[in-house]
């Protein structure tokens, strides 16, 4: 057979390799490594499929935090105010209560105290305003002329000019960090407006006139009045037999007053510096003598407590039948000494502290409690 042309063996050669596969684009913002000897970089692993039936763990959630700044701390947990200056914190007054509460009442919580339930209903006015027109405008004005209201209240402006002239100086220039002189200067300012018409029309003649300066001087008068009124009645309150009815006084009375001096407390540092922008200084101290005429008071309770124990008792040993009337008075003095060691505990909470007669009383009663627990 005659050889093959050299242009038929060229056409039944090996056909060409396949081109290579294109190379993958890097994805946005990622760095690809460059290729070794020009080869091309292999290409990425394929992700994995989840098996069957299963539920990938999602990624928990995080709260984005501003400037890379760091989660804030936890709150702190609410304890006793801190301690006045006659009063100090007790080592023993929050133990010998769990201990006691755990006794009386078979519970070893120790959740908050209830006080029982109070409610503040909150109040918005609203306002809508059309304005008048000028015609009645017009005739509210010749009305005013003619009224005899309005004229008494130009007589007024002329009739006490002087001594108006003379408080808005006295008001202007006064100042004080002694509630006694409070007191006086705020008397001395009403005796001479008390017998204004109507002195919000007749000040206003005055230009210039400190009328928020008159108000917050009035607003430190009534503050100081009000709270030193509490101090006098706890100082005079008696603290007589029998106990349980006492006790029905002086607790609604308690939980009034430490309602009000907590929602005092909560405005102070804003009402001091009203006060100090009209050159008063408040004497806040105040409220710290209510607490400590508020410990005195728990305290008589306690002693009058241990008291009327010790009268039961002196009775049982004359007495030794044992008899179902016995046991009740007893038990019903039992709980008459836990309820006395509540209010001990809710006065030291509030006042933020005891002194050392308070101490020795709690330390007597919750004795005195144990031991009647023991023999019940």
């Amino acid at each position: 057979m005659a050889a093959s042309s050299p242009i038929l063996a060229s056409n039944m050669a090996t056909p060409p390799p396949p081109p290579p596969p294109l190379p993958m684009m890097p994805s946005k913002g990622s760095v690809s490594a460059p290729p070794r000897n020009g080869a091309a970089p292999p290409p990425p692993p394929l992700p994995m499929m989840p098996s069957q039936g299963s539920v990938p763990t999602p990624t928990p959630p995080t709260k984005p935090l501003k400037n890379g700044a760091a989660p804030p701390p936890s709150a702190p947990l609410l304890g006793p105010r801190r301690p006045t200056a006659r009063l100090k914190r007790s080592a023993q007054m929050g133990t010998l209560y769990r201990t006691l509460r755990k006794k009386m009442e078979g519970t070893n919580q120790e959740g908050p105290i209830q006080e029982g339930k109070s409610s503040q209903a909150k109040r918005g006015l609203t306002g809508n305003s059309n304005g008048e027109k000028q015609g009645m405008a017009d005739t509210i004005a010749e009305m005013t002329k003619k009224s005899a209201y309005f004229q008494q209240i130009e007589k007024d402006v002329k009739q006490h000019a002087k001594s108006i002239m003379e408080v808005k100086a006295a008001i202007t220039a006064f100042q004080t960090k002694d509630m006694t002189e409070l007191l006086k200067f705020h008397k001395y300012v009403e005796s001479h407006l008390e017998d204004l018409v109507d002195e919000g029309q007749v000040l206003a003649r005055f230009e210039g006139f400190p009328t928020k300066k008159l108000e917050t001087l009035r607003t430190a008068a009534a503050l100081y009045l009000k709270l030193d009124a509490v101090v006098t009645h706890l100082k005079i309150w008696k603290v007589v037999a029998p106990l349980s009815q006492l006790l029905d006084r002086i607790e609604p009375y308690f939980n009034k007053i430490k309602r009000e001096v907590e929602a005092f407390e909560r405005t102070k540092d804003e009402e001091a510096k009203k006060f100090h922008s009209h050159s008063i200084n408040f004497d806040f101290k105040i409220i710290v003598r209510i607490k400590e005429s508020m410990v005195d008071i728990s305290s008589s309770c306690m002693e009058l407590a241990l008291q009327e124990r010790k009268e039961i008792e002196a009775v049982e040993k004359k007495e030794t039948g044992g008899s179902k009337a016995e046991r009740a008075t007893k038990e019903g003095n039992t709980k008459l000494l836990w309820r006395t060691f509540q209010f001990a505990f809710r006065v030291y909470t509030f006042a933020g502290g005891q002194d050392d007669r308070a101490e020795r009383l709690t330390r007597e009663l919750a004795f005195q409690i144990e031991s009647c627990l023991q023999h019940q």
